[in-house]
């Protein structure tokens, strides 16, 4: 149910979001299109490689099916899950979306590149969100011509499994528009919470600083990615440990988000380590290339 002390317009006003697209077929992009199909969305998933698409749709569908076989989903959901997720490689696909959302990664250059493409191709209605969390949402709303139909919405890693969206007004955000997403988020299921336009906004703030501790911790010995993990997960009931998550969302990925942070605030928690460089020159990048802090050909840890 949307939290009446979050939105300003009616929720007996809003016009439902009746479809959406997700552009990008990444891990984020992926997850963030699969929570939108399994909450009963047509959704697109969008990216320039038909065999990525092929990759992401087969995944979509192996995820639902393991659903299913825990009872999380119905048969009938499934299916409509399944359904729902629809891939193109044409933007233009996109014309008659109510709500696009960018989910490339993080280049202020590639996201002003694609909402002018988005600009170019989508109705005047359609809401432009971004998944951004080290950008501001102003500055890519500044790249559209429709600044005040532009919105932040950061889902958090795994976005299939993970609840949490961010929810962030651009300065020339409109009411409705930022209500509109809101209410898609938790139609689908989702958790929204409303952050200011600023770096990292909530979860980011905190989770970069600690990844990165964690891993010069790796760095200098102090122990093994294993024990590191199990001691976060024990001690603060957190799901997954630091470095299991960093291995999920590739290395490349905490290379760029330090990267970006860094140049945006200064903050010297926010140098991206040595190790990741290293390690992202050596094509370790987590799961997605089979070796990461964990060695997913066997059990071997970095480290240990």
């Amino acid at each position: 149910m949307t939290d009446p002390k979050q939105i300003s317009t009616p929720a007996a006003t809003l016009p439902q979001v009746a479809s959406a697209a997700v552009v990008g077929a990444g891990t984020m992009g992926l997850g963030i299109a699969m929570a939108s199909a399994r909450g009963g969305v047509p959704t697109f998933l969008v990216d320039t490689s038909e065999d990525r698409l092929t990759q992401a749709k087969a995944k979509a569908t192996a995820f639902f099916d393991r659903s299913l076989a825990k009872g999380k989903l119905t048969p009938e959901a499934r299916d409509a899950a399944v359904t729902n997720i629809l891939t193109t490689t044409r933007l233009d696909d996109l014309a008659g979306t109510d709500l696009v959302i960018e989910a490339i990664f993080e280049d202020m250059e590639a996201k002003a590149a694609l909402i002018g493409e988005l600009d170019r191709v989508c109705g005047p209605e359609t809401i432009l969100a971004s998944n951004t969390s080290p950008l501001s949402i102003t500055r890519i709303g500044a790249h559209s011509t429709r600044p005040e139909r532009v919105v932040g919405l950061h889902f958090c890693l795994p976005a299939q499994l993970m609840k949490l969206v961010e929810v962030t007004r651009g300065l020339r955000t409109d009411d409705a528009v930022f209500d509109r997403a809101w209410a898609y988020c938790t139609a689908i299921g989702q958790k929204p919470v409303e952050t200011k336009d600023t770096p990292g906004f909530i979860l980011n703030h905190f989770a970069i600083p600690l990844h990165n501790r964690a891993i010069r911790m790796v760095e200098s010995g102090v122990a093994t990615p294993a024990d590191i993990d199990r001691a976060i997960k024990t001690a603060y009931g957190h799901a997954m440990g630091p470095l299991e998550w960093l291995d999920l969302v590739g290395l490349d990925t905490q290379q760029r988000l330090c990267r970006t942070f860094h140049e945006i605030t200064n903050d010297p928690e926010l140098v991206c380590p040595n190790l990741v460089h290293v390690m992202v020159a050596a094509g370790w990048l987590g799961k997605k290339t089979g070796s990461g802090f964990y060695d997913y050909a066997d059990t071997k840890t970095f480290g240990a």
